[in-house]
């Protein structure tokens, strides 16, 4: 899955003191989590495991277990995630398994470190459509003086 975010024109939300109102209002900015959707699994997901503990790498399981449904659905959120790119995906060893497995973490271990990386991608994307407006008016602009 590639880069994909979810941008609408917003208010910061500094006035707000609740992080749970703070978070929630802005995983359904962002696209996270859609509006009229149940958001208890997604906003559990990213605000329980992330941001409360964003140096630590969430084996799917585990995630799974703590929140009592299905790994399909855990997936599911974990890649809308790194579709934000905002997730870090590693190989760590499991002592329960004895292999290593896949582990998801906040990337850097830091929100606000990930957002940055957030940034820069739609920095990049804001910047390739303008080359291709530009290439769009070039064409255009060549047709009508054929």
């Amino acid at each position: 899955m590639g880069f994909e975010i979810q941008v609408v024109s917003n208010t910061p939300l500094n006035g707000e003191m609740n992080p749970e109102i703070v978070a929630k209002i802005f995983f359904e900015q962002i696209g996270y989590i859609s509006k009229g959707a149940d958001p208890k699994i997604p906003y559990k997901i990213f605000a329980d495991f992330f941001i409360k503990n964003p140096s630590k790498a969430w084996f799917v399981e585990e995630i799974s277990n703590k929140l009592k449904t299905s790994k399909p659905t855990i997936y599911r959120h974990l890649n809308k995630l790194k579709g934000f790119d905002i997730l870090e995906e590693m190989q760590i060893f499991d002592e329960i398994s004895k292999q290593n497995k896949k582990a998801y973490r906040l990337r850097y271990g830091n929100l606000e470190k990930a957002w940055n990386f957030v940034e820069a991608h739609i920095k990049v994307a804001v910047e390739n459509y303008g080359k291709t407006v530009e290439h769009l008016q070039k064409i255009m602009d060549n047709s009508k003086k054929v």
